[in-house]
Formats: C-alpha cells, structure tokens, sequence
C-alpha cells in the first residue's frame, strides 16, 4: 500500500477491513444512502466487494487490483464501489453470498457483485485477477465488458438482475415444514460415519473444517445411544486436530481449517469462534472420557485467548491474520537451522525430529510445526520433556513482525467464548476462567447495548455499532445460562430471560414460526432472511431453541418449549433431507427428546457436602440433567441445569 496516497472515505470507518482499503485510489464508499444515490444520480452500477481483514485471498485481491491504478480508474470511471466488512454486516453478506451460490453454485471471499442502484444483483463470483488467465476471467476484463452491457444493453442486465433477486427471494423464504422424526437422529449418525476419515479424523477429503458441532453431536449421540463408533469418530477427529498443523504449537490456539485431507497445512488465520467452539468439544471430551489430553488442549485454547486475544475491557478480539510481511503463514514457519539458533544443535536436533521439521520442508520450502508421528507420539512425554524448548521458541518468534490482529469486539463471537470459559471454569474448577467470562459479560453488558436496552453487534475504539444480530442475542444468552449454571448467580439468568424477550420480540416471525436474522427494527434491503443451517457456527435458530428449551427446564415456563418446537416444525422437512447441515439444530432436538433426570440436593448449615456433590455433577457429562439445590438458611430455591 502506498503510505501517502490521499484517503477515501473508508479512513472514517471504525472496521479494521474498511480501514485496510482507505488508502485504495479505488473510490470506495462505505454500505449507506449516500452511495446509493451516487448511483442513481450518475446513472452507473454498482460494484460491491465482501470480505474481512483476516482473509488471505482478500488481501491478493487488493494488492493485485484494489491498489493498482488502472483497476482503480476502470471503477471510478465507471461504477460506484461499495466496501463492506463481512463481520459487521452478516445480513448483506448472506444476502448477497446467497445470489454468488445461486449463480455459481460456489462461494467464498472476496464476494464480488455487481447490481442495479436499486441493490438487485445481476453478477457474482468471489476472487477476480487482475488479468484474465487460464479459466479466470481478469477484473479488468470483466469490469469493462460489464461496462459496455450497462451502456448498451442496460434493459437486459436489469431484467437479469430483477428475475434473479425475484428466484433468488422466493428460493430463500420458503422452507419444507413438517414434523421432525425421531429417526432423523440416527441418520444424522449414519451420514457421519459415511463420511469419516478413518486414518486422519475428521469428515470427507480436503479441504477439512473442524466443524466442533458435528463431534459434541456425536458425543452426545454416544452418551444417549451407546455407539461406541460415535466416540471413536470424536477421538480420532480432536487428536489429528491437535497434533496436525492446524494448531499453533507454540503459541497455542487453531487455525480455520486445514488446506488438506491430514490436517497438516493450516489456513493460516486464528478466528475467536473456532477457537471458542473447539474448546467447548474439547472440554466435553474430556468430560466424556477422561483423558487428559483433551483438558490440556482446552486450557491450551484458553492460554492463547487470554494471553493475545483479550482486550484491556476484558473482551475479546476477532481474529488473527493469516499473512505477515504479506506472506502467508510466514509468522509460524521454521526451519531446522532457525530451530538449532534457539535451542542448540543438540536440543534443536530432538525438537525437529519431534515436530517433523526438515530441510526440505512441509510448507513452501520452510516447515509446520506438527505431532503426524502415528504411534510415535506421546503427549504426556512431549508436554514434559519440550515444554522448556518451545517456551524459548515461542519467545523467538515473539520479535518476528507478528500477523495482523483485528481487534474489533463481536458481541456473537464474545458470547461464544465467554461460553466456552464459563464452562471451562466449571469442568476444570478454574476460578481464572469464570472470572474472565463474567468479566467479559460486564463488558458487553455496559459497553455494548444502547439505553434502552438494545443490543449492539459491534465495538471498536469507544464506538458501539449495528443493531444486534439473532446470533448477538442467542449466544450471548447461551453465554449467560453458561454462566449461570457455573456461578448459581441468579443475576446471570435473568439477563438471559430479558435478552430472550427482546430477541423473541425483535425477531419472532409470527406467521413462519421462526426467527429472522435481523431485527424489525434493522435497516430494510432486499430480504429479510432466515438462517437455519449450521456452518463455521452452528446457526442463531439453532442457538435460540436450545436456550429456550434451557429455559423452560429452568424457569418452569413452558410458553419457552412452545416456541421451540414451533422452530423444529419450520425446518423439519430441509433437516430430514439434509441432516449433516443441520448437527447443533440436531443436538436441540435429541435434548427435547431424551427423558430429564432430576438431582435434588438440601443444603443445610454446613455447605460443604452440598458443595462437593454439586462439583462432582458439574465436572462430568450429562446428556440432560436438572440439579435442583435447596438453600435451607437462604430460603430459596436454585435450579442449576446441566447439558
């Protein structure tokens, strides 16, 4: 980027995306009226671009276009560019990434759309080269041929782009109700094991995505059913995890996902909902079997958040780079001779043998640190012996230019990790660990909801932004039932039960039976959509039933349970014919129908039974399981509901 280029109107945006493009000779607007009337008044279309400041191909797509001057100049001749950060608009990019899939059949980002001013897309497709090459079409080819069609063929783009948006709405806003059959839950399992990976773990071939919702689906599936293969498939997917490259090693916390079918090669950025989700499996592995490489791999999770991803609020940040210098995944690369710098030729000899560095290489001439050693690996004498070692590495790889944090604070993807703490506190009895999720929650709590109450998606910078989201609502309340059921704080469940009447307020449709993914109150575009399928992150619906099931078990208010099964009745016929896409809506649905079994405990003057049974049922794994303590000197009555 040239450092003296004169700014456009991102640099007055707070998203650390937009900002990276301020300094772009493209003429970008931000997502707002005045773009669009930029438009109209000068007759021209748009060019809309969809991405987030940690994306690798995002960053090609700049440096190969969005800074060059002739890309620029076809764009400010001929389009009104529009830049919007995925993180902050989830409504659009849903939107708009549901015209690419319809176009192209694929998506991804960058996501590329150009569309009328009256916002209806009319072409789509994801990253674009500068130059036409192989089956790429080139940016500026396509650019300028879209330019001569919207001079002389304008009425044809139109109608396209109005009979897409017209497919593309009706295709969006129907779902297949109908009842949910118990059998779906077996087949969900079938579908799983018919895509196991049994010599790496995980599900299909390359690329490979933790997806943690389809392992605690499966955890759960062999606690109620008994499968013992249920298990196996969890076990063997969480060690390749961990022992592959797509964990940081050194510096702790995973990767998106894996570029190949063994885990070994990481797109290399860090983003706090994996993170967040993967440790909630680990720890209910841990909690299933036992074994304590599961609880070392959850604390690990945690070190690396708490140490890099937490803000002075107590918050925590997005997400982390996968370039540095511009380089992918150059921040965590090594090679043999930089490994005998640290450590000595005799000690980097043993370390490089461990972690399979070679000179060679595994990754572009240079080496991931990975544990692909089959029966060779031995955690315990790992941890043991090297923890020493790669405590020097670490600290060596602190003084390379590190990879680019944003450090914007999601209220969904804080709600997700202050989940996982509070639950991490409970099963491992970390006192360290609660108190950075109740921190975390008295962060959002003050900084991230207007006066009247509602909830806001985004801070930055003393700034609080966008209306909430429906995965604001239901994963911050997921949080608070989490945090609840780890401290008896009342306080902490009746956050819950008032976000939930906001959200069933803002977002309930009344006619579907289901919640949207914007609020009444959020701006109007093309469609007010509803997200039901379960991706990177398991869906807010999905979210949202579980907790009002919580709810209803805690609060004795059934209306909750209504609710939810008006839910599974909305999307009952698109789980049954898709249930891989559907595992968290699925976990909901075993809890609703599985038998509760019920703990009463009385306590007394002398707490210290109580307190102890209580921990025994808090540190292990209950498919449902209400726990109801009698406090005899304080004169009420606490439910603690365990999952």
């Amino acid at each position: 980027m040239t450092k003296n280029r004169e700014s456009n109107r991102l640099i007055h945006e707070k998203s650390p995306y937009l900002l990276q493009h301020a300094h772009n000779p493209v003429d970008w607007y931000p997502w707002g009226a005045e773009a669009f009337a930029k438009a109209k008044q000068e007759d021209k279309p748009i060019f809309l671009s969809i991405g987030y400041s940690t994306c690798h191909w995002c960053h090609v797509m700049e440096r190969e276009s969005f800074e060059d001057e002739e890309v620029a100049g076809v764009l400010n001749d001929n389009y009104i560019a529009i830049k919007v950060d995925r993180e902050e608009r989830p409504d659009l990019d849903q939107l708009y990434m549901t015209f690419c899939q319809t176009l192209t059949g694929q998506g991804g980002w960058p996501l590329t759309v150009l569309m009328t001013p009256e916002q209806k897309p009319f072409f789509a497709g994801t990253y674009f080269p500068k130059e036409s090459r192989g089956s790429l079409t080139g940016l500026v080819d396509l650019l300028s041929k879209i330019a001569e069609l919207w001079e002389k063929e304008r009425e044809r783009l139109i109608s396209s782009g109005e009979n897409l948006t017209a497919f593309v709405l009706q295709e969006s806003l129907e779902f297949n109700k109908g009842e949910l059959s118990s059998e779906v839950i077996d087949a969900t399992y079938q579908e799983l094991e018919s895509y196991y990976d049994p010599v790496y773990g995980g599900f299909g071939r390359a690329p490979k995505f933790p997806t943690p919702h389809q392992l605690t689906f499966l955890l759960r599936y062999y606690v109620v059913k008994g499968v013992t293969k249920a298990l196996v498939m969890v076990e063997k997917t969480l060690q390749q995890m961990y022992k592959g490259g797509i964990f940081d090693h050194l510096g702790f916390g995973f990767s998106r996902y894996s570029t190949d079918q063994q885990w070994l090669v990481p797109h290399f950025e860090k983003m706090l909902y994996d993170n967040a989700l993967l440790a909630i499996a680990y720890l209910e592995a841990y909690q299933v079997t036992g074994r304590d490489l599961y609880r070392e791999v959850a604390e690990k999770i945690f070190t690396y958040v708490l140490r890099e991803m937490t803000a002075p609020g107590g918050a925590f940040y997005s997400a982390e780079d996968a370039d540095s210098e511009g380089v992918e995944g150059k921040f965590y690369l090594w090679s043999p001779t930089q490994i005998n710098e640290v450590l000595g030729e005799k000690e980097g000899r043993m370390f490089c043998h461990t972690y399979n560095l070679t000179e060679k290489g595994n990754f572009a001439g240079s080496n991931i640190l990975n544990l692909l050693h089959g029966d060779s690996y031995d955690s315990e004498k790992i941890e043991r012996e090297l923890k020493e070692q790669r405590a020097k590495l670490y600290e060596a790889r602190k003084k390379r230019i590190p990879p680019f944090k944003d450090d914007k604070i999601l209220t969904a993807w804080n709600g997700l990790m202050i989940a996982a703490l509070a639950k991490g506190g409970r099963v491992l009895d970390n006192a360290h660990y609660l108190s950075a999720a109740e921190k975390a929650v008295s962060f959002l709590w003050q900084n991230l909801r207007r006066e009247d109450g509602r909830l806001l998606a985004r801070y930055r910078k003393g700034e609080a932004a966008f209306l909430a989201y429906l995965d604001d609502y239901a994963f911050l309340i997921w949080a608070l039932l989490e945090l609840y059921e780890s401290t008896y704080q009342p306080a902490y469940l009746q956050k819950a039960l008032v976000l939930n009447e906001e959200m069933l307020e803002l977002f309930w449709d009344q006619e579907q039976k289901c919640l949207y993914l914007t609020g009444k109150d959020s701006e109007k575009i093309l469609a007010r959509l509803r997200e039901v399928y379960d991706g990177a992150m398991p869906a807010g619906n999905s979210v949202a039933i579980l907790n009002l099931l919580k709810l209803a078990a805690l609060t004795g208010d059934y209306q909750f349970a209504d609710k939810a099964e008006r839910l599974f009745y909305f999307c009952g016929q698109a789980v049954e014919a898709n249930p891989l896409g559907y595992t968290y809506f699925l976990q909901a649905y075993l809890y609703a129908q599985s038998p509760t079994s019920t703990v009463v405990i009385v306590e007394g003057k002398e707490n210290q039974e109580s307190s102890a049974m209580v921990s025994l049922l808090q540190k292990n794994f209950y498919h449902i399981r209400l726990v109801f303590i009698f406090l005899q000197r304080r004169k009420r009555l606490l439910r603690l509901f365990l999952f």
